[in-house]
């Protein structure tokens, strides 16, 4: 019985430092990946735990493996903005200017009855007055109403980590000469640049790194 005890209490541990490794995130705002692995990693674990002949190995070394291959997706989805869209996928605008964009809606396979329940639960229900309403990669729908003016301070994202939005660019009807005009120097040292609808940049650049 003590065997067991201590077998139990050393796995709980171990996921729990996992789990905690992996991240800070709340379950509602993990990544499809980072699920999926919370939800093996304690399968796993609990194996050893039920079955005393089951060597303590075979619980501990599948649940560091996939801490590790966490780890490296993490690694490589904060490197490489290709990689991150594969794994994680990019938020989409399924709302915009109070208009629902069906092509998007009908790519994400996201029913405009589970649209409407979102914007309720956020508090807005008319679809009209929201100015913007976001299906981000977690699954959750971030909205923005518009103010009494019409207008809502939602800024365009137009670098981000040295590359270049041109959705975004797009969106804020500006193109890449106007771009490099209100940018000097490289993009790439650029870390964030955000345009607000009122016409007010905000630029931060990267910082350099000590050698």
């Amino acid at each position: 019985m003590l065997v067991i005890v201590i077998r139990t209490l050393f796995l709980y541990l171990l996921v729990v430092a996992s789990i905690r490794i992996m991240g800070k995130r709340q379950i509602g705002e993990m990544q499809p990946s980072e699920l999926v692995v919370a939800i093996m990693i304690s399968d796993l674990a609990s194996v050893p735990m039920q079955t005393i002949n089951t060597p303590l190995l075979s619980g501990i070394v599948p649940v560091l493996t996939l801490l590790v291959g966490e780890i490296t997706m993490s690694f490589l989805s904060l490197k490489s903005k290709t990689f991150r869209k594969y794994a994680a996928g990019e938020p989409s605008i399924v709302v915009y200017k109070g208009k629902i964009n069906e092509k998007e809606l009908e790519r994400l396979r996201f029913n405009l009855n589970d649209l409407m329940e979102q914007l309720r639960l956020s508090g807005n229900p008319d679809v009209s007055q929201v100015d913007m309403a976001v299906l981000e990669t977690n699954g959750q729908l971030s909205v923005l109403e518009k103010s009494r003016d019409g207008m809502a301070e939602f800024p365009f994202m137009l670098i981000a980590d040295g590359e270049v939005n041109n959705e975004e660019l797009r969106r804020a009807k500006k193109d890449s000469k106007w771009l490099r005009e209100n940018i000097k120097g490289n993009f790439k040292d650029i870390f964030l640049a955000m345009l607000t609808e009122d016409g007010k940049m905000h630029i931060q650049k990267k910082e350099r790194k000590s050698k």
